[in-house]
């Protein structure tokens, strides 16, 4: 696989909103990556990184100056059930995390080796992008049994451009299956706008965020479940509705995934929770 999509591809992709390439990674590059988290987990000092909780049903994360100000960083964000009563963790804390975000692609080299490879410059050329910029990266474990819920949603309420030229990248670093949360889409509802927005409000105290508006309201049959095997990726339009359900299993659904935009023709909206330290990483 070098990246490249036929044109029956991109038809689909442009229709559906949503596109699922099959072993765009080989196992060996998925363990890679999933060898390099652990290292990352293992060389933290979690004494040193607030107990932030990341819970889609809400927003209170995303006033917290920790991920607010994460563009930059690899910072950790927990799974709500993961502390004690007195605050620690009832776990291992390499089974105590939800996400890992948001500057992996920058930071750690075996991320920003698969971000920047061949094969996903030629994927992002096959859209015919002219100067797709990565803005954010995150790995998403889904731990076993407590992985919560993700709710229906379109990147583009998080992550605005103008007009609307964002891409997610979804890579399976182990099987995404009914039972533990994978993917479900509502094809063609990139056809219109996001209809809720995370808006970045500037404060005396600092910086927080509100949410503006009202959720997608699709229906259940509405939705197309996507299973994933280790390796496959999901090319994602920045206004397909889509979601994942709670991990019910006791396998991990580990992921990593990251966001570009193309900066040659659209522009990065100043009400984005995240904002650039320095100008975003370019693809190519």
């Amino acid at each position: 696989m070098d990246g490249h999509l036929s044109a029956e591809e991109i038809e689909k992709f442009h229709k559906d909103g949503y596109l699922l390439i099959e072993d765009f990674l080989t196992h060996a590059e998925c363990d890679v990556l999933k060898d390099s988290c652990h290292r990352v987990i293992q060389d933290a000092d979690f004494s040193q990184h607030p107990k932030v909780t990341f819970d889609t049903t809400d927003n209170k994360q995303a006033t917290d100056d920790y991920f607010i100000t994460s563009g930059d960083k690899v910072r950790f964000f927990f799974e709500e059930s993961v502390f004690n009563a007195d605050g620690q963790l009832n776990c291992p804390k390499e089974k105590s995390l939800n996400k890992i975000g948001h500057a992996l692609h920058d930071l750690v080299p075996e991320f920003k080796k698969v971000t920047f490879s061949d094969k996903m410059k030629n994927l992002a050329k096959s859209l015919e992008l002219k100067k797709p910029a990565v803005v954010q990266s995150m790995y998403i474990f889904k731990q076993p049994n407590i992985g919560g819920t993700v709710v229906p949603h379109k990147d583009s309420s998080f992550l605005y451009t103008e007009p609307m030229k964002l891409y997610g990248v979804w890579i399976a670093l182990e099987d995404a299956c009914a039972d533990n949360g994978c993917l479900w889409f509502v094809p063609g509802s990139h056809h219109e706008g996001p209809t809720l927005r995370l808006v970045r409000k500037e404060k005396d105290e600092g910086v927080t965020t509100v949410l503006e508006g009202q959720p997608p309201g699709n229906k259940p049959e509405e939705y197309i479940i996507t299973p994933v095997k280790k390796g496959g990726l999901v090319l994602i339009h920045g206004d397909v509705v889509h979601k994942s359900e709670q991990n019910h299993s006791d396998r991990s659904r580990n992921i990593y995934t990251f966001h570009l935009f193309d900066s040659g023709i659209s522009k990065w909206s100043p009400l984005n929770w995240l904002q650039p330290t320095d100008p975003f990483t370019l693809l190519y």
